[in-house]
């Protein structure tokens, strides 16, 4: 495994998007930071060695629940202590220091992490049901998974959650 020293933190400090690396606890947090446009690995379970050699070979900021792991990995960790998603996201962001403009939501990959690509809207036409393709106009593929994403209703209900949420990280 690399060394703290082995690793130009100055990189992540200096970093406008951070990238992280969650463990094993926070899975759907995950998936909240991904829709917010962050980089964000989660390898589902993971031992901490793995965490923990990745967090620093890849200069990325590990997230976890774990006191103990969240110590070794300082100063380049953050341990979160919510236990419902919403009160994770809120304290991500605010102990993170995350921007919550909305600019970048919605542009990875909410399965693998990867940035989504948009391309003409005909290449989507059987790639998507009939109904959808006929009733919405932008589409958006992921290149890591083929998944396709178009801006059905779950995404407004998506797009009202983290606003609501962040606007409560906002208030003082």
């Amino acid at each position: 495994m690399g060394t703290a020293a082995s690793v130009d933190w100055s990189v992540v400090e200096s970093r406008e998007n951070p990238s992280f690396v969650l463990d094993t606890m926070l899975g759907r947090l995950a998936r909240w930071l991904r829709a917010m446009g962050y980089d964000t690995l989660y390898l589902g379970q993971a031992e901490d060695r793995h965490l923990l050699q990745i967090a620093r070979n890849e200069a990325r900021i590990l997230v976890t629940r774990d006191r103990m792991l969240a110590r070794l990995a300082e100063p380049h960790s953050c341990l979160i202590r919510g236990e419902r998603v919403d009160d994770q996201i809120l304290e991500a962001v605010q102990r993170l220091a995350l921007s919550t403009d909305d600019g970048d939501w919605l542009s990875r990959c909410l399965e693998c992490n990867t940035r989504l690509e948009t391309g003409p809207r005909e290449s989507f036409q059987g790639l998507v049901p009939e109904h959808v393709f006929l009733t919405q106009t932008d589409f958006k593929r992921c290149p890591g998974c083929d998944r396709i994403y178009w801006a059905g209703s779950h995404v407004d209900r998506m797009v009202e959650r983290l606003s609501r949420l962040l606007g409560r990280a906002r208030s003082p």
